[in-house]
């Protein structure tokens, strides 16, 4: 038979073996009242089980290998953290065990105690032909229960290793949320390709220099355009010669150094994502709203918090151009609806859900689930595959999750630990 240690896990974990007349290698009688927690830190696998060996009840810990040999193989015998073990549980016994004391460690073989039709589903689904997932020919059949649990699961999973970031973002500037927001948002900004220097030109430029000059659209906008080195040039019109007049003086005051403009790109863009459009828009953001973030934990229905980012008046020079010097044809420049939804999705929601989980304000992180089920899903290659599969994707809470399955589980074929893959594997 061709399979991991985690298949045995799986079996152990849901007693998914032949349990009638259990005995130990040595011909003990053998009853197992617990098979103990699933432990996927350093350890034992599964602590706390309770047995019964004859006539005597142990409590302790089970380790599970393959062979019986894995044991010593593994550098468990001068590890102090298995001297509790009190079941080794194998799939083929092929030595005695001992411990470092001499005393033999029960062992329980499981070669011949494994369903045939178990271990053919498993192969099937983790090492059969797929171009997806590897259930792709199954999971049409989860019932929706089992699939939304686990979807939630996995989309809390996903957001507590992205608030990560915002919690250690927080601690480089000294508690300071709404400045670590900004930083955030900047970089969202960018969507994707321009995040960096969107990032690293917020980071050059602290909100409260911004605040300084708040007063004076002007120079928020020379300040933002100038820092992200977009002013270093002769410039021709006078638009851009004002913000330049206007940056090298705030420069010098505020002793600011700009970021490289080789940074940004523009090949194979839409000129509307252009990044001296989003800067425009991100400028006249920060010209409208003060203290955003304060804003944001304020508001609580998603309309509310897209109108923060609705009908930002960016300057009129940007209404005919795309880029300093080069005019084109009149359009509108403000931010459309999908680009307001990434910016709820990637920064919005994960401040709520990172600002609830930090200070422990539960009604925060309900907010940021509850806002991802009142946006609509994304668009992109991997949702489509499921929605091919048969898997129904309509909010972005879905399409979250989705994301996170395939890319920290289907990826890895890690079926036993996801909730999708033990449904479909569990006996009818």
């Amino acid at each position: 038979m061709l399979f991991t240690e985690d298949f045995l896990h799986y079996v152990w974990k849901f007693r998914l073996f032949d349990r009638i007349n259990l005995r130990t290698t040595g011909g003990e009688e053998l009853e197992v009242y617990s098979v103990g927690l699933h432990n996927s830190h350093a350890g034992p696998d599964f602590q706390n089980a309770r047995i019964r060996i004859g006539e005597t009840t142990w409590a302790g810990n089970a380790e599970l290998h393959l062979s019986s040999s894995d044991w010593q193989r593994h550098g468990h015998t001068a590890d102090n953290a298995y001297d509790n073990v009190i079941l080794h549980v194998v799939y083929r016994d092929d030595e005695p065990l001992f411990k470092a004391d001499g005393r033999k460690v029960p062992t329980l073989e499981l070669k011949d105690r494994i369903s045939p039709d178990l271990y053919n589903r498993y192969h099937n689904l983790v090492f059969g032909n797929q171009t997806i997932i590897p259930c792709e020919a199954s999971i049409a059949t989860v019932d929706g229960l089992t699939m939304q649990n686990w979807l939630t699961r996995i989309l809390v999973e996903r957001l507590e290793k992205r608030s990560e970031a915002v919690i250690a973002a927080l601690a480089v500037n000294r508690g300071d949320w709404e400045e670590t927001f900004y930083q955030f948002l900047a970089a969202n900004f960018g969507f994707k390709t321009n995040a960096l220097p969107f990032e690293l030109t917020a980071k050059s430029l602290p909100q409260s220099i911004l605040a300084k000059n708040k007063n004076n659209p002007m120079q928020i906008e020379a300040l933002i355009f100038g820092q992200a080195g977009f002013l270093n040039e002769d410039l021709q019109d006078e638009y851009p010669r004002s913000l330049k007049k206007e940056y090298d003086y705030l420069s010098k005051k505020y002793s600011l150094q700009p970021i490289e403009t080789h940074l940004w790109k523009f090949l194979r863009m839409r000129p509307q994502n252009f990044p001296t459009i989003r800067l425009a828009q991100f400028a006249a953001l920060v010209i409208q709203s003060n203290h955003l973030f304060s804003k944001v934990l304020e508001v609580k229905d998603v309309k509310g918090l897209r109108d923060l980012f609705t009908d930002i008046k960016i300057n009129e020079y940007w209404e005919t151009h795309y880029r300093f010097d080069k005019e084109s044809k009149p359009a509108g420049k403000s931010l459309g609806h999908a680009s307001i939804d990434t910016i709820l999705l990637n920064t919005v929601v994960l401040f709520l859900f990172s600002y609830g989980r930090h200070l422990q304000l539960q009604h925060f992180v309900s907010r940021a689930l509850k806002l991802l089920e009142n946006i609509p899903a994304e668009q992109n290659n991997i949702t489509a595959d499921f929605a091919n599969l048969g898997v129904n994707i309509n909010t972005a809470f879905e399409s979250q999750a989705l994301l996170e399955l395939k890319n920290t589980y289907c990826d890895y074929k890690k079926c036993l630990q996801c909730g999708v893959g033990i449904k479909i594997l569990k006996p009818c």
